[in-house]
């Protein structure tokens, strides 16, 4: 397909800003759709009152009077003829318009009336009268220097020059079963609607499209895993495992014996293991992936755990060591910021074999990163990796297996449809001894009440986070809270009693790790963060979550902030400060269950809160929505299964198509 730079009326300054908006080909333009409509309907000059915003059509009746004042401003002055009457009307610094006013051209105007001076001061006018006494107008996200009006424009352009070559995904069959209309046909309607019913069409039409690729991508994943799947074979010692399990300090729950049990017979077995492991906050899954590794090297198998961030890659760095510590086994930490020399070293050992756990970040993917044998292959937190990054991982080696863990609950129907292709094991029993957290609302007219609960926790020697959703106050924040703000706050209140210090992710990771560290120590009691604790350090001794401006986070995120406490055998807290939704926020005081909560937050958020914001791949959606169109989502589902398994369709040009980008993917 042509090059963006190819459509007519694109520069070198309209593609730099096209990229802004991450728009880089022809397909990125024309599927860069609106995110809402504005319905203009018209109005009559009779119906209206004094002050009133109007949108009105007809024609021009005279030649438009320019008057020009100081510092560069204009107005404009000319009169209006509507099917409801003749109107003056006056618009500020549209100088630029007059010659396209000509008279007896078809305008709309909108704009405030005075009914007493039959005169409309607008706000735009826009080319063209209203036809059916409406027009449907697409609003684009754009960017300074990109309007509204030139994205629509070099859209529609590159549909007139390349529409033809815009590949369409679904099948003929299905386009006859569902009277779809062609993808040309729908990207024009979709960024011209003639209609309200022509537009739902056409939407539904394009999410299916959507839904239909990724289930067919799913799907095939899926098949190509049972074909393809002859994988390493572990010949594991039993009673070695069990002993490293007897000697761990704690017992492990029902749910993460079933889970060991699991991930244990598909190491056994000749086929590739494809699990998600899947816990709760606080249920533990971590220890499940380490006695997974140790199962892996003991039957002479490099693993690797890759997590997200640099602080979390240390805390199961230490977490394993301290297993392992009666143990000759080795195990080293590889992030971006070990030593140059300590990594060659580690690049060395890992390819000649003498290391046998490594656990890193997207270090573990670099280039120059060889493993003699890896046979096990964990990505925690799997949502915040792409799909790239991961593949990446798991092609270091020969068919290793592949774990994938997450903490952020989905519910099961959601996560048996989205990760088909994977088999999917849960755990939601908190270990013994876990407590519930208690959780509870304040308006910021009980801010008194929630220092002096902190207070309180403070006084026994207690730490605690305080979540603010913004790092500094800006302009556009209003009343939001921010991190540096409730900084001062806290340090207004508490004086030089306690060390306050803050962390959020515009800090430099060695910065980030070094005030973790201090926290986990206990030099720092009261730590203000954004959501970047959310995936961190555990520490027993911070028993208190305070988020500000809670009504800003969906209850899957509230939930996983919660989580960073009650780590510990103390009593644990987690206080809600808002002052609306806290019917929504409600749900927080009465469950734990992460689960449910994610149930019910993709009732009121649908995906986005739930899978992250990196999944690359997985879950980029232009148009669909999985809450909403989960039943679309589930006949794409069937319909991708049976396209796939038509023998007679696999030397179409579309199925190689679509086959050609999963593999890309």
């Amino acid at each position: 397909m042509a090059e963006i730079k190819d459509v007519k009326g694109i520069g070198p300054k309209s593609l730099s800003l096209l990229n802004k908006i991450n728009i880089y080909t022809i397909e990125d333009l024309v599927t860069h759709y609106p995110f809402r409509y504005d319905i203009l309907k018209r109005d009559s000059l009779q119906e209206v009152e004094d002050e009133d915003h109007i949108i009105i059509d007809g024609k021009v009746e005279s030649v438009p009077i320019l008057m020009r004042f100081k510092a560069g401003l204009n107005k404009m002055n000319f009169r209006f003829v509507t099917p409801s009457g003749v109107v003056g009307v006056s618009i500020f610094n549209r100088a630029f318009l007059k010659s396209q006013l000509q008279v007896g051209t078809g305008i709309t105007v909108i704009g405030k009336y005075d009914k007493k001076k039959n005169v409309i001061t607008a706000s735009e006018i826009k080319m063209g009268i209203l036809s059916n006494k409406e027009r449907i107008e697409p609003v684009y996200h754009c960017t300074n220097g990109l309007s509204n009006k030139n994205l629509s424009t070099y859209i529609n352009m590159a549909i007139l020059m390349y529409g033809r070559e815009i590949v369409d995904y679904i099948p003929n069959l299905y386009m006859e079963k569902y009277g779809f209309v062609n993808k040309r046909t729908a990207l024009n309607i979709v960024h011209n609607p003639p209609s309200m019913e022509k537009l739902d069409e056409a939407i539904n039409r394009l999410k299916y499209e959507e839904l239909f690729a990724f289930m067919f991508k799913i799907n095939y994943l899926r098949r190509q895993n049972k074909v393809n799947n002859k994988g390493l074979s572990h010949n594991i010692p039993h009673d070695k495992i069990q002993r490293f399990i007897e000697n761990l300090p704690f017992e492990l729950t029902g749910d993460q014996k079933k889970a060991t049990e699991e991930i244990i017979l598909d190491l056994e077995a000749s086929h590739r293991m494809n699990r998600l492991l899947q816990g709760d906050v606080g249920s533990g899954k971590t220890i499940v992936s380490f006695i997974a590794m140790y199962a892996n090297v003991l039957s002479g198998y490099q693993s690797a755990l890759m997590a997200p961030t640099e602080i979390l890659a240390t805390q199961h760095y230490h977490n394993l060591k301290e297993l392992l510590k009666d143990s000759s086994l080795r195990l080293e930490l590889l992030t971006g910021s070990t030593p140059k020399k300590e990594k060659q070293q580690i690049y060395e050992d890992l390819k000649n074999g003498t290391i046998d756990f490594i656990i890193g970040t997207h270090a573990l993917i670099q280039d120059e990163v060889e493993y003699y044998n890896l046979g096990l292959v964990i990505t925690d937190e799997q949502h915040r990796f792409g799909v790239n990054q991961r593949t990446n991982l798991q092609n270091k080696g020969y068919m290793p297996d592949i774990l994938y863990m997450s903490a952020t609950p989905i519910p099961r129907t959601y996560a048996l449809t989205i990760y088909g292709d994977m088999d999917v094991t849960i755990i939601k029993e908190r270990p013994k001894g876990r407590k519930p957290i208690t959780t509870c609302i304040k308006t910021n007219d009980e801010i008194k009440d929630v220092l002096s609960m902190m207070y309180e926790e403070l006084k026994q020697n207690h730490q605690i986070y305080v979540i603010a959703p913004l790092i500094e106050d800006n302009e556009n924040s209003g009343d939001l809270k921010s991190v540096c703000h409730l900084k001062d706050q806290m340090l207004l209140a508490f004086k030089d009693k306690y060390n306050i210090d803050i962390i959020h992710g515009k800090m430099a990771t060695a910065a980030k790790d070094l005030i973790m560290q201090e926290f986990l120590q206990n030099k720092i009691q009261i730590l203000i963060s954004t959501t970047v604790i959310e995936v961190g350090v555990d520490v027993p001794n911070a028993t208190t979550m305070v988020i500000f401006d809670a009504n800003r986070f969906g209850l899957s995120t509230l939930h996983q902030l919660r989580g960073r406490v009650g780590r510990g055998s103390a009593k644990s807290q987690c206080i809600l400060v808002s002052d609306s939704d806290t019917k929504r926020l409600k749900i927080m005081e009465s469950i734990q269950d992460g689960f449910v909560i994610s149930e019910e937050d993709f009732k009121l958020r649908g995906h986005g809160d739930l899978f992250g914001t990196k999944q690359s791949g997985d879950m980029t959606f232009r148009m669909a929505n999985l809450r909403q169109d989960y039943k679309i989502l589930l006949q794409a589902k069937k319909d991708s299964e049976e396209y796939l398994n038509d023998e007679e369709s696999n030397s179409s040009e579309l199925k190689q198509s679509l086959i050609s980008g999963v593999l890309m993917n």
